[in-house]
Protein backbone atom coordinates (compact mmCIF):
# COMPACT_ATOMS: atom_id res chain seq x y z
CA UNK A 1 0.00 0.00 0.00
CA UNK A 2 2.92 2.55 0.84
CA UNK A 3 4.26 2.01 -2.20
CA UNK A 4 1.26 2.06 -4.68
CA UNK A 5 0.10 5.39 -2.76
CA UNK A 6 4.34 6.59 -2.79
CA UNK A 7 4.58 6.20 -6.83
CA UNK A 8 1.31 7.72 -7.55
CA UNK A 9 2.78 11.21 -5.14
CA UNK A 10 5.77 11.31 -6.42
CA UNK A 11 4.43 11.55 -9.81
CA UNK A 12 1.82 14.62 -8.48
CA UNK A 13 4.80 16.26 -6.65
CA UNK A 14 7.88 16.20 -8.46
CA UNK A 15 6.55 18.32 -11.22
CA UNK A 16 5.35 21.07 -7.89
CA UNK A 17 8.32 21.71 -6.24
CA UNK A 18 10.20 24.05 -8.30
CA UNK A 19 7.84 26.93 -7.13
CA UNK A 20 6.73 25.40 -3.34
CA UNK A 21 5.47 28.58 -2.35
CA UNK A 22 2.37 28.37 -4.66
CA UNK A 23 2.23 24.07 -4.60
CA UNK A 24 2.63 24.07 -0.65
CA UNK A 25 -0.60 23.08 0.36
CA UNK A 26 -0.45 20.26 -2.45
CA UNK A 27 2.94 19.03 -1.21
CA UNK A 28 2.03 19.20 2.43
CA UNK A 29 -1.26 17.00 1.77
CA UNK A 30 0.92 13.87 -0.02
CA UNK A 31 4.36 14.51 3.14
CA UNK A 32 1.20 13.67 5.43
CA UNK A 33 -0.29 11.02 3.48
CA UNK A 34 2.74 9.49 3.34
CA UNK A 35 3.48 9.76 7.04
CA UNK A 36 -0.18 8.29 7.50
CA UNK A 37 0.66 5.43 5.86
CA UNK A 38 4.22 4.91 7.97
CA UNK A 39 2.09 4.63 10.99
CA UNK A 40 -0.86 2.37 9.91
CA UNK A 41 -2.89 2.01 6.59
CA UNK A 42 -5.96 2.28 8.19
CA UNK A 43 -5.13 6.04 8.49
CA UNK A 44 -5.45 6.78 5.07
CA UNK A 45 -8.19 3.64 3.90
CA UNK A 46 -10.33 3.00 6.54
CA UNK A 47 -11.49 -0.54 4.61
CA UNK A 48 -7.61 -1.54 5.24
CA UNK A 49 -8.46 -2.20 9.24
CA UNK A 50 -7.99 -5.87 9.20
CA UNK A 51 -4.12 -5.19 8.53
CA UNK A 52 -2.38 -4.44 11.37
CA UNK A 53 0.29 -1.41 11.92
CA UNK A 54 4.00 -3.06 12.64
CA UNK A 55 4.53 0.19 14.68
CA UNK A 56 1.98 -0.38 17.03
CA UNK A 57 2.70 -3.91 17.41
CA UNK A 58 5.98 -3.40 18.30
CA UNK A 59 4.90 -0.48 21.04
CA UNK A 60 3.02 -3.09 22.59
CA UNK A 61 5.85 -5.14 22.98
CA UNK A 62 7.50 -3.08 24.58
CA UNK A 63 5.01 -1.67 26.68
CA UNK A 64 3.80 -5.58 27.85
CA UNK A 65 7.57 -5.44 29.71
CA UNK A 66 7.40 -2.03 30.57
CA UNK A 67 3.84 -2.20 32.54
CA UNK A 68 4.89 -5.89 34.15
CA UNK A 69 7.58 -3.99 35.85
CA UNK A 70 6.07 -0.99 36.96
CA UNK A 71 7.48 1.40 34.55
CA UNK A 72 5.71 4.36 33.27
CA UNK A 73 5.45 5.78 29.87
CA UNK A 74 4.72 8.94 27.94
CA UNK A 75 3.30 8.15 24.43
CA UNK A 76 3.65 11.03 21.61
CA UNK A 77 2.27 10.96 18.23
CA UNK A 78 1.53 14.37 15.80
CA UNK A 79 -1.12 12.33 14.45
CA UNK A 80 -4.67 12.17 16.96
CA UNK A 81 -6.02 9.31 14.38
CA UNK A 82 -2.92 7.20 15.27
CA UNK A 83 -3.07 7.77 19.30
CA UNK A 84 -7.01 7.00 18.81
CA UNK A 85 -5.77 3.11 17.35
CA UNK A 86 -3.35 3.24 20.57
CA UNK A 87 -6.25 3.63 22.61
CA UNK A 88 -7.67 1.20 21.18
CA UNK A 89 -5.37 -1.61 21.52
CA UNK A 90 -5.02 -0.65 25.04
CA UNK A 91 -8.70 -0.86 25.69
CA UNK A 92 -8.21 -4.50 24.19
CA UNK A 93 -5.27 -5.43 26.55
CA UNK A 94 -6.85 -4.14 28.88
CA UNK A 95 -4.35 -1.37 29.77
CA UNK A 96 -5.27 1.57 32.16
CA UNK A 97 -4.48 4.91 30.59
CA UNK A 98 -4.56 9.07 30.53
CA UNK A 99 -5.39 10.56 27.32
CA UNK A 100 -4.21 14.87 26.49
CA UNK A 101 -4.53 15.83 22.69
CA UNK A 102 -5.43 19.91 21.88
CA UNK A 103 -9.42 19.38 22.12
CA UNK A 104 -8.70 18.22 25.93
CA UNK A 105 -11.08 20.72 27.78
CA UNK A 106 -9.93 19.54 31.39
CA UNK A 107 -6.37 19.36 30.74
CA UNK A 108 -5.16 19.85 34.78
CA UNK A 109 -7.67 17.30 35.50
CA UNK A 110 -6.39 14.76 32.90
CA UNK A 111 -2.55 15.28 33.85
CA UNK A 112 -3.49 15.40 38.09
CA UNK A 113 -5.12 11.99 37.20
CA UNK A 114 -1.94 10.81 35.67
CA UNK A 115 0.62 12.03 38.30
CA UNK A 116 -1.56 10.87 41.09
CA UNK A 117 -3.12 7.61 39.95
CA UNK A 118 -1.80 4.59 38.80
CA UNK A 119 -2.48 4.80 34.72
CA UNK A 120 0.86 3.31 33.35
CA UNK A 121 0.30 5.38 29.85
CA UNK A 122 -0.32 8.84 29.12
CA UNK A 123 -1.20 9.27 25.60
CA UNK A 124 -0.07 13.28 24.27
CA UNK A 125 -0.51 14.81 20.56
CA UNK A 126 2.45 16.87 20.08
CA UNK A 127 0.52 20.33 19.92
CA UNK A 128 -0.76 19.18 23.47
CA UNK A 129 2.31 18.34 25.28
CA UNK A 130 4.79 21.24 24.09
CA UNK A 131 4.55 23.16 26.91
CA UNK A 132 3.33 23.47 31.07
CA UNK A 133 3.81 19.68 31.82
CA UNK A 134 6.05 18.59 34.85
CA UNK A 135 5.41 14.75 34.09
CA UNK A 136 8.34 12.94 36.30
CA UNK A 137 6.37 10.37 37.18
CA UNK A 138 7.13 8.62 33.80
CA UNK A 139 10.44 6.80 33.23
CA UNK A 140 9.81 5.75 29.95
CA UNK A 141 9.20 8.35 26.37
CA UNK A 142 7.76 6.91 22.54
CA UNK A 143 7.52 9.17 20.03
CA UNK A 144 5.40 7.01 17.43
CA UNK A 145 6.55 9.22 14.62
CA UNK A 146 9.31 11.33 13.66
CA UNK A 147 9.14 15.28 14.22
CA UNK A 148 10.30 18.19 11.50
CA UNK A 149 10.93 20.45 14.63
CA UNK A 150 14.10 18.97 16.75
CA UNK A 151 12.98 21.59 19.40
CA UNK A 152 9.22 20.51 19.92
CA UNK A 153 10.50 17.25 19.91
CA UNK A 154 13.13 17.91 22.47
CA UNK A 155 10.42 19.75 24.96
CA UNK A 156 8.67 16.53 24.34
CA UNK A 157 10.99 14.64 25.84
CA UNK A 158 11.76 17.06 28.21
CA UNK A 159 8.19 16.25 30.42
CA UNK A 160 10.26 13.91 32.30
CA UNK A 161 13.54 15.52 32.94
CA UNK A 162 12.36 18.20 34.93
CA UNK A 163 13.31 18.81 38.81
CA UNK A 164 12.68 16.19 41.09
CA UNK A 165 13.09 13.07 37.99
CA UNK A 166 15.47 10.42 40.44
CA UNK A 167 15.65 7.59 37.40
CA UNK A 168 17.07 7.56 33.95
CA UNK A 169 14.48 8.12 31.17
CA UNK A 170 14.55 5.94 28.34
CA UNK A 171 13.65 7.39 24.77
CA UNK A 172 12.54 5.25 22.29
CA UNK A 173 11.65 6.65 18.55
CA UNK A 174 10.15 4.55 16.32
CA UNK A 175 11.12 4.91 12.46
CA UNK A 176 9.29 2.96 9.76
CA UNK A 177 12.07 1.12 7.68
CA UNK A 178 11.94 2.34 3.78
CA UNK A 179 9.47 4.72 4.18
CA UNK A 180 9.84 8.77 4.28
CA UNK A 181 9.91 8.55 7.92
CA UNK A 182 13.58 7.50 7.31
CA UNK A 183 14.00 10.45 5.18
CA UNK A 184 12.70 12.64 7.38
CA UNK A 185 14.79 11.39 9.79
CA UNK A 186 18.33 11.74 7.33
CA UNK A 187 16.69 15.10 6.47
CA UNK A 188 17.26 16.61 10.00
CA UNK A 189 20.18 15.27 10.30
CA UNK A 190 21.88 16.70 7.84
CA UNK A 191 19.77 20.37 8.63
CA UNK A 192 19.93 20.77 12.21
CA UNK A 193 18.85 24.20 12.47
CA UNK A 194 15.55 23.05 10.81
CA UNK A 195 13.66 24.79 14.03
CA UNK A 196 10.70 26.15 11.65
CA UNK A 197 7.79 23.95 11.93
CA UNK A 198 6.44 22.31 9.18
CA UNK A 199 3.10 21.63 10.60
CA UNK A 200 2.53 25.64 10.42
CA UNK A 201 4.24 25.50 6.63
CA UNK A 202 7.05 27.80 7.84
CA UNK A 203 9.22 25.46 6.74
CA UNK A 204 8.26 24.72 3.21
CA UNK A 205 8.11 28.87 2.89
CA UNK A 206 10.42 29.79 4.33
CA UNK A 207 13.49 28.20 2.99
CA UNK A 208 14.72 25.73 5.77
CA UNK A 209 13.42 23.17 3.25
CA UNK A 210 14.69 23.08 -0.29
CA UNK A 211 12.89 22.15 -3.20
CA UNK A 212 15.97 19.40 -4.10
CA UNK A 213 15.05 18.39 -0.32
CA UNK A 214 11.52 17.64 -0.99
CA UNK A 215 12.60 16.08 -3.88
CA UNK A 216 14.71 13.70 -1.90
CA UNK A 217 11.52 12.72 0.22
CA UNK A 218 9.56 11.47 -2.62
CA UNK A 219 12.33 9.80 -4.61
CA UNK A 220 13.56 5.65 -4.17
Amino acid sequence: MYQTHLQRERQKILGLIEDVNKNRFTIFQSLTLLRQLSLDVSLVDPSLSAVRSSKLDVLFEQLEDLVAEGHRALIFSQFTGFLGKVRERLDEENIEYCYLDGGTRNRADVVNEFKNGSAPVFLISLKAGGFGLNLTEADYVFLLDPWWNPASEAQAVDRTHRIGQARNVMVYRLVAKDTIEEKVMALKARKSQLFADVMEGDALSGGAITAEDLAGLFRE
